[in-house]
């Protein structure tokens, strides 16, 4: 992976300062660190920062067709550029390195914007035409390689994250209240809304045409869709039940998908948490390449989220080296979790998250740059309980048609002290998604943490606007599949995008300069589960059952058997006593009027009563939730808005913004 920078003059072509360029890209150092390189024309400029990984010796940035006249800056890996490289050169193209990049301008000469639904990897793209004078910017389908942008008058920029478009000097940071709202609703950020007003996420399976203005026409941006998850019409699912064909044919294909993720000029390693998900992919890898795999942990000091010893048992089993642990405490977390915002630019409420950026950092240490890992997994087959809990409540939701799952949610919350929205609302959310839909349940876990801890003003915004309006479902298509898959839908749009694949992906790996590769993400493995029957899928209450058929043949029973374990820190970490100084200051009642978000009142009394309730309750997991949330926007505020929230060092800029 890399970081890719540039800034276009929508009125004309005025020169871009190369201070301004220059300095986005410095923003971006961690995201490239190997190499820098730039491309300049008049009312133009672009910025690369390689992380080099593939072509080591001749793959630097920007790249060109023959005549130079499409040049490209990219991020990211196109893990079949081999098999790409080989046709485009018996159609005549010319090629000069072994970089997967340069087959880039080659395929835009041949299919132009059809060149995005042909690439095949994970990656953020930005390519000028120089014959047709625009600016083309794209993003991979699932959104591992994030890409944000902004117009800021008759400029628009962009970076591969938000510190390289605030460093350009001409964007300002301004709070967006939708961007916090969505952080409360879905625990991430799916996009395009981000926390800053005005500056927007390119959604994963998304290009942008921009066209500068001269005198012969005007400026625009076009945004357009090239490819959206799709699932068969209910009933219309492979209609396959010998299991050993499927499983053979998952075999080969999931073969395939780590097979070319180890494609790299320098070694690969892999995460290894001890669950199927990555002990499958470890399995497959060192089937391909050997034992010789290194493979990375976290160790938590909480015996009941501890998996070191099911890691290493793995490891072992395989015949791959002992796992290197990275030790994760409570006071790790706290002591961790600015420089988690600070890389996320976000609210993050996933503590975990601050565990595997110190799980990078070890990596980084040791000298690695790629590691694969098994995200995905859980949401092509339904790894996560909120689905089998789906599947209780819709059976009592289809006696009778009196909607008993409904009466029995509402009747647990109204018992367990819990507040809770009006039917009506559920009503809303699940005609934005094309029906009943198992995340909506869990997700309005920490959705419940508004209605006890939003300001007066959070309060108005929420009345006024419905985040999952936003995610642009294809309603007419989701209205015809299996609830499962509208599930998958939402899981894959909303917490693999927003928060998996960033939060706890790209940017806490790529922090320390590591890329992470996701075999369950191959286009090839993804259009196999969705044309699975659900049964394949959660058989029963067997989650994931299809690949636990799989892991048969690769894992030992523990392994294959062993149940979902959601690798997370524990949430109140914010919470211990003594009491964290900077905690302390961003939650005082002065700190949390003057960012407006939350009812200070509200906050410090739950601060200090939510600890009498019963540990493992849902009142207390609800509190706890919207606590470290509340901890983490006011945290995000002081490090990129605000700067006198607490004691910690900011980010916020001081001086004017830069004119010209």
């Amino acid at each position: 992976m890399c970081g890719i920078a540039g800034v276009i003059d929508m009125a004309g072509k005025r020169v871009v300062p190369d201070e301004i360029i220059q300095r986005m890209s410095r923003a971006l150092y961690h995201r490239g660190p190997d190499e820098e390189g730039f491309f300049m024309r008049p009312g133009l400029a672009m910025a690369s920062r390689r992380l080099s990984i593939v072509g080591l010796a001749d793959g630097q940035q920007p790249m060109h067709n023959e005549e130079r006249n499409v040049s490209v800056v990219f991020n990211g890996e196109l893990f079949d550029h081999v098999e790409k490289r080989a046709e485009l050169a018996a159609r005549g193209h010319t090629l000069v390195t072994h970089c997967d990049t340069e087959i880039i301008p080659h395929m835009w000469e041949e299919s132009a914007e059809g060149m995005f639904e042909k690439l095949r990897g994970q990656f953020a793209i930005a390519l000028w035409d120089e014959r047709e004078q625009k600016l083309m910017l794209g993003r991979d389908r699932f959104g591992i390689s994030p890409l944000y942008w902004t117009r800021q008058g008759d400029w628009l920029l962009f970076a591969s994250e938000i510190k390289g478009l605030l460093a350009s000097g001409m964007v300002p940071a301004i709070p967006d209240r939708r961007g916090i709202d969505h952080v409360f609703t879905f625990s991430a950020l799916p996009g395009p809304i981000t926390c800053f007003e005005g500056i927007q996420m390119l959604p994963p399976a998304h290009f942008l045409e921009i066209l500068p203005g001269h005198s012969h026409k005007a400026p625009g941006v076009r945004e357009r869709k090239y490819w959206e998850m799709d699932f068969p019409d209910a009933g219309h699912e492979n209609p396959e039940k010998d299991p050993k064909k499927l499983v053979d044919e998952f075999e080969h294909v999931l073969l395939n998908a780590v097979d070319k993720r180890l494609r790299a000029d320098v070694p690969v390693g892999s995460y290894l948490s001890g669950g199927v998900d990555s002990s499958m992919i470890l399995a497959l890898a060192c089937h391909l390449r050997g034992k010789s795999i290194s493979t990375y942990t976290v160790r938590v000091d909480d015996p009941k989220l501890d998996e070191l010893d099911a890691a290493s048992m793995v490891a072992k089993f395989i015949g791959a080296p002992p796992p290197v642990v990275q030790e994760f405490r409570h006071e790790d977390a706290i002591k961790t979790y600015p420089t988690l915002i600070a890389a996320a630019e976000q609210p993050v409420i996933d503590t975990s998250c601050a565990s595997l950026l110190q799980l990078a950092q070890k990596v980084h240490e040791c000298g690695q740059k790629v590691v694969l890992t098994g995200e995905g997994a859980d949401e092509w087959l339904v790894g996560y309980p909120w689905y089998k809990a789906a599947k209780i409540i819709g059976y009592l939701d289809s006696i009778g048609g009196l909607r008993l799952g409904d009466r029995a949610r509402r009747a647990f919350l109204k018992y367990s002290d819990v507040p809770q929205y009006p039917p009506s609302f559920r009503a809303r959310t699940e005609t934005n998604v094309g029906g009943p839909n198992a995340w909506i349940d869990s997700y309005g876990l920490l959705g419940l943490a508004k209605l006890r801890f939003y300001s007066e003003s959070m309060h108005e915004l929420r009345e006024s606007t419905d985040p999952w309006a936003t995610l642009g479902m294809n309603l007419d298509r989701a209205k015809h599949w299996h609830p499962l898959n509208r599930g998958i839908w939402v899981g894959g749009r909303v917490t693999l995008a927003g928060h998996l694949l960033q939060g706890k992906g790209d940017r806490v790996a790529m922090h320390s300069s590591v890329e992470v590769r996701y075999p369950f993400l191959d286009e090839d493995v993804f259009d196999f589960c969705a044309k699975l029957h659900p049964d394949w899928k959660l058989r029963g209450f067997r989650d994931k059952h299809i690949l636990r058929l799989l892991a048969e043949r690769w894992l030992p029973p523990s392994i294959y058997k062993r149940g979902k374990v959601i690798f997370r820190a524990p949430l109140d970490s914010f919470h211990l006593e003594p009491e964290p100084a900077y905690v302390g200051q961003l939650m005082s009642e002065e700190s949390l009027n003057r960012t407006g978000y939350f009812d200070a009142k509200m906050v410090h009394h739950w601060r200090k009563t939510y600890s009498s309730l019963r540990a493992t309750s849902l009142p207390r997991l609800s509190i706890e939730m919207g606590l470290a949330a509340v901890v983490a926007t006011q945290l995000w505020h002081h490090l990129y808005i605000d700067g006198s929230l607490c004691e910690l060092p900011s980010q916020a800029r001081k001086e004017p913004l830069v004119t010209i």
